[in-house]
């Protein structure tokens, strides 16, 4: 008897550590991939990734997930590009203007009214012109996945509002920490005047600035328009944002792990554009009953023709030029 029970211990013992390793082996699969973003946990690009990671995780019975981390807890966004390019970090969320330069071609991207409108910028980013710039990624270790959308930039200043070319001379205007921003206020004849995002308001309420621009969201959530309440519609700059993950880490998935990455990320698109529509017709709203005054622009064409020595300078390759014909050139 001893011997039978030692026997059925033992069979028994066995059959729990089977009954183990089968419920907890897909667990030591499973992995959620860390994501960085600056924005706010509730901004459409970080609600779009947290979508992306959820269509992800049920495609794959919760085999792959991802994890976004809001509000810069991992770094800036030059911190982050560095770590994802070493594969410290597995996937970002980054406006292309970060990504000047590294990856030059996205450098098109930024230029003042390449885009005509935002239909024409998503026609052009959903189509072949956005696969090859971010298929040119790869050279650089990032894996472009997915094009956002990041608004139409226009420009807000304290005492006047700005209608026409000749307005912006003199001005002193806050642009990002950008040689092509800063080439764009001295070709429309005002002074740049770059600093970083959380001094603006400052500025603007002190007069170290006359003005700066952004985008709906940013201009109503910074309270921006309480200091600067004539908001012009240049639209001079639709710069999109882009979801890239880390070569390094990609280079360790399955092929078909990473076509499911892919299509979760380009699913995530409509998704994110319709929570950013909405987003700025709220905040549009926002600023309007705030006191904000909305100006059209006389003739922006004549703003659009002083750009040619941005043009010249910035994108002065074959290749770029060639990448901002087929962008102009697209209906």
């Amino acid at each position: 008897m001893t011997g039978l029970f030692r026997s059925l211990t033992v069979a028994a013992a066995a059959l729990t550590f089977g009954a183990t390793i089968a419920l907890t082996a897909p667990a030591a699969l499973a992995r959620d991939f860390r994501s960085a973003d600056i924005h706010p946990a509730d901004y459409p690009t970080v609600e779009a990734v947290k979508q992306m990671g959820k269509a992800l995780s049920e495609q794959t019975n919760g085999k792959l997930g991802i994890r976004v981390f809001a509000s810069g807890a991992l770094g800036t966004e030059k911190d982050t590009i560095e770590q994802l390019r070493l594969g410290g970090l597995d996937m970002m969320r980054i406006n292309v203007g970060a990504l000047n330069s590294v990856v030059p071609e996205t450098i098109v991207t930024v230029l003042p009214f390449i885009f005509r409108d935002t239909k024409h910028m998503r026609t052009v980013l959903d189509g072949p012109v956005g696969d090859d710039i971010l298929k040119s990624m790869e050279n650089q270790g990032l894996i472009g996945l997915a094009f956002y959308d990041s608004g139409a930039r226009s420009f807000y200043t304290v005492k006047k509002p700005i209608t026409s070319l000749a307005d912006f001379k003199g001005l002193k205007i806050r642009v990002q920490p950008s040689e092509l921003f800063v080439g764009m206020m001295t070709a429309l004849g005002a002074n740049a005047t770059p600093m970083p995002y959380g001094e603006v308001y400052t500025a603007l309420k002190t007069g170290i600035v006359d003005g700066a621009e952004n985008n709906w969201p940013s201009y109503e959530s910074s309270r921006h328009f309480e200091a600067a309440k004539y908001y012009s519609l240049t639209e001079h700059s639709l710069a999109p944002e882009v979801v890239v993950f880390s070569k390094v880490v990609w280079d360790k998935l399955s092929k078909d792990d990473q076509a499911l990455i892919r299509k979760a990320a380009k699913d995530s698109v409509p998704f994110m554009r319709k929570l950013w529509d909405e987003r700025e017709i709220k905040s549009r709203k926002m600023v309007e009953d705030g006191g904000a005054q909305i100006t059209q622009i006389a003739n922006k064409q004549e703003l659009i023709d002083a750009m040619k020595p941005v043009y010249a300078k910035f994108a002065d390759t074959p290749a770029l030029q060639s990448l901002v014909t087929r962008i102009q050139d697209t209906k």
